[in-house]
C-alpha cells in the first residue's frame, strides 16, 4: 500500500516522499522522493515517520490537544529531544521498545499516525 510519508531525522532535515515497503519491526525502508528519486531511510537516523494526509501540512499547526478520541490507546504526551512536543494516543508505548506509534489527539490532523523513535525522546508520559 502506497503511504504519504513524512520523515524526520534527529539532525532536523526532513524527507517527503511515498513509501509501499515500512514496517515498524524492520531497520529501514525505501522512499520515493517527488524528484523521481529512491533514499535508503534507516530508522535509527529518524526522530519520527509521519504519515501524513498530504504533504501541504503546516509545520507549525501543532493541533488540539483538548480533544478526546477512544479506540486509539492511552492518552500520552511526546517530548523529543529537539523541543517539540506532541499530544496523542497509543496503545504500543513501553519504554524498552525502540519505537511506537502515536494517533494524534486532533482528528482534523494531517498526520494519520506517527511512529516515533524512542532514542529521539527526551520524555513521554501518559495523561
Amino acid at each position: 500500500m502506497l503511504q504519504n510519508i513524512v520523515a524526520r531525522y534527529q539532525d532536523g532535515s526532513v524527507l517527503k516522499g511515498t513509501s509501499t515497503d515500512f514496517f515498524p519491526n524492520r531497520d529501514q525502508f525505501h522512499l520515493h522522493l517527488e524528484s523521481g528519486d529512491q533514499q535508503v531511510v534507516l530508522i535509527k537516523d529518524l526522530k519520527a515517520v509521519f504519515f501524513v494526509l498530504s504533504f501541504d501540512g503546516d509545520p507549525d499547526d501543532r493541533g488540539r490537544e483538548d480533544v478526546e478520541r477512544t479506540g486509539l490507546g492511552r492518552k500520552i504526551r511526546v517530548d523529543f529531544k529537539d523541543g517539540e512536543t506532541m499530544h496523542g494516543y497509543t496503545s504500543g508505548y513501553s519504554p524498552d521498545r525502540n519505537a511506537f506509534f502515536v494517533f494524534p489527539a486532533d482528528p482534523a490532523s494531517n498526520n494519520e499516525r506517527v511512529f516515533v523513535i524512542t532514542a529521539a525522546t527526551s520524555q513521554v508520559v501518559f495523561v
